[in-house]
């Protein structure tokens, strides 16, 4: 029993070492995946996260999936005249060597018809499958949080 013990934390050593926030697939690294927590009554809610391409060639991000919700949606924010818009995207474009940031104001995956809001409050967690064209299908967990990390802000500061 002790041996095999041994042997189980000797395998899990190297994934806790890992950052809990980082996932991989091919040359893409995805970080920091993110939602805020959901507000009482709301019907939707946005996930946000970072997608490094660390190839040569660039990917894309063609849908995403979730059990928490009947459908989960790329969308971005547009200047229309003085207006803000949301609108649906069929896909993201990952550039080769470069990053791309989802943000509020910016890209992001819209959840909709919500399935388990439970799981939608601050400190818990929820699977979200990205799925892109060269890399396949990357599994996440999204990280809920009563306010947005450091890094939205900063990115949100930045434009």
């Amino acid at each position: 029993m002790l041996k095999s013990s041994l042997l189980l934390a000797a395998l899990l050593l190297p994934v806790c070492a890992a950052n809990a926030d980082d996932y991989k697939a091919g040359d893409l690294l995805v970080s920091d995946p993110w939602s805020q927590e959901l507000p009482p009554n709301a019907p939707t809610v946005a996930a946000y996260f970072v997608i490094h391409n660390q190839g040569d060639k660039p990917d894309r991000l063609l849908s995403v999936d979730t059990p928490v919700a009947a459908k989960a949606e790329l969308h971005e924010h547009v200047m229309q005249g003085d207006l803000m818009k949301m609108q649906l995207v069929p896909s993201v474009a990952v550039p080769a060597g470069g990053d791309l940031t989802f943000a509020p104001m910016a890209y992001h995956v819209m959840l909709l018809g919500l399935k388990d809001r439970s799981v939608l409050q601050d400190g818990k967690h929820f699977p979200l499958t990205l799925n892109f064209e060269n890399a396949g299908p990357v599994n996440v967990q999204v990280s809920v949080q009563k306010v947005p990390p450091m890094a939205a802000h900063e990115h949100m500061h930045a434009q």
